[in-house]
């Protein structure tokens, strides 16, 4: 299994009331995580977008089980979780300068037209990059 890691730059306009990084921040986090990875293995959206195609989330989850806070230094950690050839999901896990978990989670994604958002098989539309996350998901 492959694992995408990319440093989060905590910023204090990321904090809420209580000091803390606001919960659905974390969601760019997994953003930042996603095309690190798919950067990574040679691929990027701004191809696929041109290739007609736009990959939005279907599905998302989040369990915190730590804080973060402004000053922290926070990292996210990325792999392809799921590829079945219609979804892809993602599994994040974002940890602090001690490797210890902050948050968990996973986005599922769907391959649509640009023009009609209708659903596109992932394996059908790009074959080769389907390939490749069948050989780095987890297994």
């Amino acid at each position: 299994m492959f694992i995408s890691t990319r440093e989060i730059q905590v910023l204090y306009a990321d904090t809420d009331m209580m000091g803390v990084i606001y919960h659905a921040n974390y969601l760019k986090y997994f953003e930042l995580g996603r095309g690190g990875l798919v950067e990574d293995v040679g691929y990027s959206y701004v191809g696929m977008e041109e290739a007609g195609f736009f990959a939005p989330v279907y599905d998302v989850t989040a369990t915190y089980k730590k804080p973060v806070r402004y000053g922290d230094r926070a990292f996210v950690k990325t792999w392809v979780e799921g590829n079945d050839g219609l979804k892809t999901v993602y599994g994040y896990s974002i940890v602090n300068e001690n490797d210890e978990i902050c948050v968990e989670g996973t986005t599922t994604h769907i391959i649509v037209k640009k023009e009609t958002f209708k659903p596109t098989a992932f394996k059908k539309a790009f074959p080769e990059w389907f390939q490749k996350y069948e050989e780095i998901k987890k297994k």
